[in-house]
């Protein structure tokens, strides 16, 4: 008996050492599942770091661009009603230079030229325009045709009826023209 007796314990300490390795093992499982599960987590904060980093970085951008668009959506509204003015003091100037008072005439031309001076300063820019000129529907407005005086005028710009204006590379007021057909 004593034989058997020592057999059961050799199998039961068999048994506890096969556990004791299974668990070992297992264990060592679980570990390596742990440490990969931490690294997918971490890789997966790095994610959304990374994506918050460039929506972050994106809306500066975006609001940046706004606050500039606003700058110059500000000016262009006081540009645009400035305009008149300034087609007001081209016609006083035509006017007045028929007459023979010169004074008047350079006194006008003093603030006229202020005025432009002021407003090219702040990014104002005049079209330049002339009879002559390849009609562009993109850079010009007609506002009527007529027979062409001549030729080479057929499909051109006979005459510029009012001024055009850009505001930086913005165009506020297209060219009004009268083309040739």
């Amino acid at each position: 008996m004593n034989k058997a007796k020592d057999n059961k314990e050799n199998i039961v300490e068999e048994q506890v050492d096969a556990t004791q390795t299974e668990t070992a093992e297992g264990t060592e499982t679980v570990e390596m599942t742990a440490e990969e599960k931490l690294k997918e987590e971490l890789g997966q904060e790095k994610d959304k770091f990374l994506r918050l980093f460039a929506e972050f970085e994106n809306y500066k951008k975006r609001t940046s661009k706004e606050r500039v668009e606003l700058f110059q959506t500000a000016s262009k509204d006081v540009m645009v009603s400035l305009l008149p003015i300034l087609d007001d003091f081209d016609r006083a100037y035509s006017e007045i230079s028929k007459t023979e008072e010169k004074d008047l005439l350079k006194g006008v031309e003093l603030i006229s030229q202020k005025l432009k001076t002021t407003l090219t300063q702040k990014g104002l820019s005049e079209m330049e325009v002339k009879a002559g000129d390849v009609f562009d529907a993109d850079f010009h407005q007609a506002v009527t045709q007529i027979p062409a005086p001549s030729e080479d005028l057929k499909g051109k710009i006979v005459d510029v009826i009012e001024k055009g204006y850009k505001l930086g590379e913005t165009v506020i007021r297209f060219p009004k023209v009268v083309t040739g057909q």
